[in-house]
């Protein structure tokens, strides 16, 4: 099994690792220290039980390792559509793309029946070009929940987690969706394989629509945000919002509001991965986490005035930040009468 991980950062390189200690042909793109420190010593991971040191395939150009049998998307996923040149050699006729990123990915509305079906979400795949170039049947949906980091180039660090849940976009338990859950479960990794992947996708997105943004504005970590009253109330309203847009597209949140909430106070104090991006000048997962429920908010007719505040201040932290670039406008706000 010929497996890419593109973008071989923090998740990248520890799923990486993982998949090569279970028996997968792994190599993984990269690029600069990190890429040389992991051509030349190996890729360490870091954990609880000690220090484990691996050497796959590590490179900078994709063209030079073929076609592959499951290509990893590990990059921020407002990366990833400038990156789709570098992909594309890695893809043969049934190559799988698999989403590990961070909030709605492109392929969301492929298999997803109803009036919406085939609809391409501009804000994180601006001009539809993933849809085009990539093919939404490619698709398999993957929610990261471990935290990792890079504590120095080629030096990975986990600090909690290991499951990676799996869906195909139509609910199957497809021979290629098992064959990955398989491979990483060899590796000793979580890996269910789920028949509604999008409520996965929005119970983690749930939390970070509201803690990343309101934590890159106060700068507090999670206990602090979910234990402040008000602005525990300023996350819960956004979710909220947030719910009658899923639930509108048919998503099951299997939990409420208030213990998805206990739930991300109780990691304690954390910075959220886009209150990290702004004190190291790295960009900022706005559109991904964000922008984007706002687009998926006037596609269905439900307000968002939570969100639009929380955003507009959001974007404009990030542009003075120098670490968000405001990619499209915001269409003309829904009338009332849409939300009826």
């Amino acid at each position: 099994m010929r497996i890419c991980i593109f973008g071989s950062g923090a998740i990248g390189g520890y799923m990486g690792v993982r998949l090569h200690q279970g028996g997968a042909d792994v190599s993984l793109v990269a690029r600069g220290a990190h890429l040389q420190a992991m051509r030349e010593n190996g890729v360490k991971l870091i954990t609880d039980e000690g220090e484990d040191v691996v050497h796959p395939k590590c490179s900078a150009d994709p063209a030079e390792l073929g076609p592959q049998d499951y290509v990893i998307i590990a990059l921020k996923a407002h990366s990833v559509t400038g990156a789709i040149p570098s992909i594309l050699p890695l893809l043969g006729p049934d190559t799988a793309i698999v989403t590990a990123v961070n909030g709605i990915p492109y392929w969301y509305f492929h298999k997803h029946g109803g009036e919406y079906e085939g609809r391409v979400v501009e804000s994180v795949d601006p001009g539809g070009r993933q849809w085009a170039e990539f093919g939404p049947q490619r698709a398999i949906g993957c929610v990261v929940y471990p935290a990792t980091e890079v504590v120095e180039p080629g030096v990975i660090k986990h600090v909690y987690g290991d499951k990676f849940s799996l869906g195909e976009p139509d609910g199957s338990s497809s021979d290629r969706v098992m064959k990955l859950s398989e491979a990483l479960t060899a590796g000793g990794l979580r890996a269910p394989v789920l028949d509604k992947i999008r409520d996965e996708i929005w119970l983690k997105l749930w939390g970070n629509l509201c803690f990343n943004p309101i934590s890159a504005l106060t700068h507090a970590t999670l206990d602090v945000i979910t234990s402040d009253p008000e602005t525990r109330a300023v996350a819960r309203a956004m979710m909220m919002e947030a719910k009658e847009i899923g639930d509108r597209l048919g998503v099951h949140f299997r939990v409420d509001v208030e213990r998805r909430i206990n739930g991300a106070g109780a990691v304690g104090a954390h910075k959220t991965s886009m209150l990290q991006d702004l004190e190291r000048d790295r960009p900022m997962e706005i559109d991904p986490l964000l922008t984007v429920v706002q687009e998926m908010g006037r596609m269905v007719g439900v307000p968002t005035p939570t969100i639009d505040v929380v955003l507009a201040l959001v974007k404009q932290r990030g542009e003075i930040a120098g670490c968000y670039t405001r990619t499209r406008q915001p269409e003309p706000a829904q009338p009332a009468v849409a939300a009826q």
